[in-house]
């Protein structure tokens, strides 16, 4: 039977792919899909939850909430929850929010299908509708985690690693580049560990130079590295192909080896100061994004301090900060007290913002009266909104564009930057 159904996404861009999967396969089936349409016409809505830490179950669950609502006013006929949140807390969940017609895990998606009156397409070309625009799309090169930080509940979630192989992740960017994609993401909840589990040894540096060489590809970008055992020969792969970003994206956390050694995280303070020194080195000009976590049980305000010392060394182009969140189940949880009070982990989240922000501010202004190449996503008012390699879609800073003349959605313009504030840049195009 034939359903008009609005899918909502929270959480991360690998919930995304999930939900563009999930997309295709509906459509496939004749259903009518949109994500995240805010007109209120639907007969079924499905939401794709997060469960990571607790901001993020706190808005997947007032998401349920507001359309287990809307149900009860006879606005949608069936309210449908799958993902993490739900792959965790399946059991709890019925019984607390009896309003949802039906709870599926992350991986469900035959269930999901079949409770839909569904059945699943094999061999589809392409695999997934794009809930992007139509110029960048992610690519989600494995699942789970082997890790054991002890803050981390996604092992408990999605289980251990399980990389795709590296011919069916060049076919998908195949369909995705034939599709339109100019950019693509390199996705993946540890990029660093990808192909143990496949070949045996890290083969992510061999999957770049295949991705690279690709028709039409413009940029690749990859996101959510681990620094311990660090795939190091991917860096001599950046340097060599012009269109891999000189840009890495990798989950510090901390910089204390009290608070590493808590965390789990089998690497020291003198090892991560020498890797980044590596990566500055094989890759001159690169663009590095990390994200810290204040506030583990054990933090004392001397470790704090060296944290704030590491922000000002290093001085990251782009950075973002979490207070710890006392996960169920975790390393963590079992085996810490949460001794540290949240107004003390906010205030430590809050320095080291106000550190980044003059960081940041100090950096783009070292951009004014350069030339960039912009790759313009979308328009908004009067500017056309963009993006240089150093700056990844919905969590870096932009480009404002001001041009007298129409620019085309999804293509490269040269542009001259005129001015800069903390984290956006200001500018005109050259031509």
């Amino acid at each position: 039977m034939t359903n008009k159904i609005n899918i909502f996404t929270l959480g991360c861009s690998k919930n995304r792919v999930d939900t563009e999967v999930l997309i295709k396969q509906l459509q496939e089936n004749g259903h009518v899909v949109k994500h995240e349409d805010p007109k209120d016409d639907f007969d079924t809505i499905l939401i794709n939850t997060c469960g990571f830490i607790g901001d993020a179950k706190e808005e997947s669950i007032e998401t349920i909430l507001n359309f287990t609502q809307a149900k009860g006013d006879g606005i949608i006929k069936k309210v449908l929850v799958f993902g993490c949140l739900s792959e965790r807390y399946k059991d709890d969940l019925i019984a607390e929010i009896p309003e949802v017609d039906a709870w599926f895990g992350k991986f469900e998606l035959d269930k999901m299908l079949t409770y839909l009156g569904s059945t699943k397409f094999t061999a589809l070309n392409p695999i997934r509708t794009l809930t992007t625009p139509s110029h960048y799309a992610f690519l989600k090169i494995s699942e789970g985690c082997n890790r054991t930080c002890s803050f981390c509940a996604i092992p408990i979630i999605t289980k251990g690693h399980k990389s795709k192989s590296i011919n069916d992740l060049v076919d998908e960017a195949k369909q995705l580049l034939n599709q339109g994609v100019k950019e693509i993401i390199l996705i993946a909840q540890d990029l660093s560990y990808y192909g143990i589990d496949l070949y045996k040894k890290q083969m992510l540096a061999p999957l770049m130079e295949e991705l690279a060489q690709l028709h039409g590809l413009k940029w690749l970008r990859i996101h959510y590295t681990y620094p311990a055992k660090f795939p190091i020969d991917i860096l001599p792969v950046m340097a060599k192909h012009k269109n891999i970003c000189n840009y890495m994206d990798i989950a510090l956390q901390h910089i204390s080896n009290n608070v590493l050694k808590a965390m789990r995280r089998n690497i020291t303070k003198e090892e991560t100061y020498k890797l980044i020194e590596e990566f500055r080195k094989q890759v001159p000009g690169i663009t590095l994004r990390t994200t810290l976590l204040v506030g583990h049980p054990g933090e004392t305000e001397e470790d704090f301090e060296q944290l704030k010392q590491f922000v000002s060394d290093v001085k990251f182009e782009r950075l973002g900060v979490f207070p710890y969140s006392h996960e169920d189940d975790t390393y963590s949880y079992l085996n810490y007290k949460d001794d540290i009070p949240q107004e003390v982990k906010d205030r430590r989240a809050g320095e080291l913002m106000e550190l980044q922000q003059q960081i940041s501010f100090e950096h783009n202004q070292n951009k004014i009266n350069t030339t960039c190449k912009v790759l313009i996503d979308r328009r908004e008012g009067e500017y056309y909104i963009g993006r240089t390699e150093s700056d990844s879609p919905e969590v870096d800073g932009e480009v404002l564009v001001s041009s007298k003349k129409p620019l085309i959605l999804g293509e490269f313009y040269k542009v001259h930057i005129n001015e800069a504030d903390d984290y956006d840049l200001y500018g005109t195009p050259t031509e």
